[in-house]
């Protein structure tokens, strides 16, 4: 896969995914429950004028909304996860969380059924996608990967 672009920190992850999202009228994130949540949220949050769902995991029937109200932005109530743009989160490839990529391609495929313009797009930390071998099975528009460096400090 060639590198479109390249940038840093929080900000750079925000800025790629509301560029390659641009246009999209409905985005469904799919993604462990707790763990890619908060990725969901944060990422929903510059897109947030958007009709926006979360899957857990492959909970395809119980998709729920995703809001901004005056604490951020929120799970909501059921709603269609039906979308132009479905982002497959890097949690779902952790081996322990025991979804194949087949399975994600499969919730993923339903996602964007009947949409002219559908799109997947893979947002990880650490190659977590290309590690377990996931691009090799799901056809990704694009994939956004990060890496974290963490420092600790003591004062």
């Amino acid at each position: 896969m060639p590198i479109i672009s390249t940038s840093q920190g929080v900000g750079g992850i925000l800025n790629s995914f509301r560029s390659l999202v641009e246009g999209a009228g409905k985005i469904t994130f799919v993604g462990t429950p707790g763990f890619c949540t908060p990725f969901a949220e944060l990422l929903g949050f510059v897109v947030r004028d958007r009709e926006l769902a979360f899957v857990s995991s492959q909970d395809f029937e119980k998709a729920r909304s995703i809001f901004m109200d005056y604490e951020g932005m929120q799970l909501g109530e059921l709603t269609d996860p039906h979308a132009e743009v479905v982002v497959l989160l890097g949690g779902l490839s952790m081996p322990k969380i025991g979804i194949s990529p087949e399975k994600a391609k499969e919730v993923a495929g339903k996602i964007i059924e009947g949409s002219e313009k559908g799109k997947i797009i893979g947002v990880c930390f650490q190659s977590a996608f290309m590690q377990q071998k996931w691009d090799e099975i799901i056809n990704f528009d694009h994939i956004i990967n990060a890496d974290l460096t963490v420092e600790v400090l003591e004062t």
